[in-house]
């Protein structure tokens, strides 16, 4: 077990350094000057220049990259040209807003996703769960941009019950969970509905109902038992790309967490602060899969760690 989570251990942080470094080459091949979004358009050549010599862009590459590696290996990505603070601390204060808002939403769609997804399977090629799976593929389909303004619309404007932005009160966490959510629904109601309905026509429920156990636990402890592994996955697999997928949520809203400031850190080619948000969100999500894989012998004891990711 212990070679098991260290080989996981590595390969994720082998993952991590790789999508840290092609973000590092890639801003600074993108068009823009740091030094002009930091000086400003109206800065003379000689404060360009200054702003340049004081971050280092003017070194080579090869250099730059050194140093960053240098940093890395610390922890600390060196200060945030637009906060003037160290950009890993930036990144970690807003980190709390979007962890609410992604636990929050995959609880609400967990919540409403598997007992949706029972029912679909129980009903399979009924009217009902024909309608609710359309429904599902059109959650699906809709971007969350287009959810967002169409939830905020309704509930923020035309009907004035939730705050429109901020997180001033818990009431402006409400819009932007339901945004993310609708898709996290679509998407697991329906992978709940196919394990669910592939366990229902097994032989082994056959037999069990034949000896007189109950609907209820034909479904929930048999059929779910089975199911479990896969739903677990997709929820913290979804979970784990909410972290780095909520960026527009987060700009429809308002909402201060990190989503919305790698925004404002691309605005400004602030290269430490998107640097060190796509290696915390790159942590975070790799830390979400090895609990993932953890927690496979808790949900199925017949599982063995290594069998179960490659299963």
């Amino acid at each position: 077990m212990a070679t098991y989570i260290l080989k996981r251990l590595g390969q994720g942080l082998l993952t991590v350094f790789l999508t840290v470094s092609t973000v590092f080459v890639l801003i600074r091949l993108a068009p823009g000057d740091p030094a002009v979004a930091y000086a400003g358009p109206l800065a003379t050549n000689e404060q360009l220049a200054a702003v340049r010599e004081q971050f280092g862009l003017d070194d080579p590459l090869p250099q730059q990259y050194g140093v960053f590696l240098q940093q890395l290996v610390t922890g600390n990505l060196g200060t945030s040209y637009s906060f003037q603070a160290p950009a890993v601390q930036v990144v970690l204060e807003r980190l709390p807003f979007t962890l609410t808002l992604s636990f929050a939403a995959i609880l609400l769609a967990a919540v409403v996703s598997i007992p949706l997804g029972v029912w679909m399977a129980r009903r399979t090629d009924t009217r009902g769960e024909t309608g609710v799976n359309v429904v599902a593929i059109a959650g699906q389909s809709m971007p969350d941009f287009w959810t967002g303004i169409l939830l905020l619309s309704a509930f923020a404007v035309v009907i004035p019950i939730f705050p429109a932005s901020g997180f001033a009160t818990w009431g402006g966490l409400v819009l932007p969970t339901v945004t993310i959510a609708i898709l996290q629904v679509a998407l697991i109601s329906r992978l709940v509905r196919r394990e669910m309905a592939t366990n229902f026509s097994a032989p082994y429920l056959t037999v069990a109902r034949s000896r007189g156990v109950s609907e209820r636990a034909l479904t929930w402890r048999y059929a779910m038992g089975n199911s479990a592994i896969p739903v677990f996955t997709a929820l913290g697999t979804r979970f784990a790309a909410m972290l780095n997928g909520v960026v527009v949520v987060e700009v429809v809203f308002a909402w201060p967490g990190v989503g919305s400031l790698i925004v404002r850190a691309l605005e400004t080619r602030d290269y430490p602060l998107i640097q060190a948000t796509v290696l915390v969100t790159s942590l975070l999500a790799v830390g979400v899969q090895l609990l993932i894989d953890l927690a496979y012998p808790l949900l199925d004891p017949r599982v063995r760690l290594g069998k179960a990711s490659a299963a």
